[in-house]
């Protein structure tokens, strides 16, 4: 049931904020503005400083609503780490089957990026339900739609590329959520720059827009 709630919460939050902080202090500051800004998933990927500490203050400080995760995790013991403070997703940027085992025995969902039709299905003989598609400015939104005919039954999530252009065709073509990175911090000069707020309020009312 832990999997499950953790999986329905990114969908309905559906928007996901990649978080790649400066310092421990940076990304917490930049989260809080993304927190305010209405964006509910959060991934801190752990090309963070101290990044467990930050997983593990915001998992500590949060509430229900907000779901904390780890981003860039490139093998299973840095997926452990995680998990043990609080990582509550875990997110690569590639397939590894050491890492989908960890998950699976913590019940925690595994969200490895994939780019092909190949990879996807390795993913889910692995025990994968959700997959993020990397690099998503390069696959394109046509690709889910393109998956989804011979798979309809594997939900996909982009990553990288992701912008207000191009939110609704994402959304129309199938994704399950969506990733945003340096979109959210686009013009600001730290964590604490109040236009990570202001970017992140775009992307909630376009994503309000969109969705109806």
């Amino acid at each position: 049931m832990k999997k499950i709630k953790i999986l329905n919460q990114l969908h309905e939050n559906y928007l996901v904020a990649v978080v790649r902080g400066k310092s421990k202090d940076d990304a917490i500051a930049a989260v809080q503005q993304m927190i305010e800004g209405g964006i509910y998933n959060i991934e801190i990927t752990f090309t963070t400083p101290q990044a467990e500490e930050v997983i593990r203050h915001l998992s500590a400080t949060s509430d229900e609503h907000i779901v904390i995760g780890a981003g860039t995790v490139l093998d299973s013991g840095t997926a452990r780490i995680a998990i043990l403070n609080g990582a509550e997703y875990i997110v690569s940027p590639h397939l590894d089957i050491e890492i989908a085992k960890m998950c699976n025995r913590y019940a925690v969902p595994y969200l490895p990026g994939c780019g092909s039709v190949t990879e996807i299905v390795q993913a889910m003989e692995s025990g994968v339900d959700l997959v993020k598609l990397f690099p998503g400015d390069l696959l394109g939104a046509n690709f889910i739609k393109n998956v989804h005919g011979p798979i309809p039954h594997i939900e996909l999530m982009p990553s990288g590329g992701v912008s207000l252009d191009n939110l609704e065709d994402w959304y129309n073509k199938g994704a399950y959520a969506v990733g945003i990175g340096s979109a959210l911090m686009k013009n600001a000069k730290d964590g604490n720059d109040t236009v990570i707020k202001e970017n992140t309020e775009k992307f909630v009312r376009k994503f309000q827009t969109v969705s109806g």
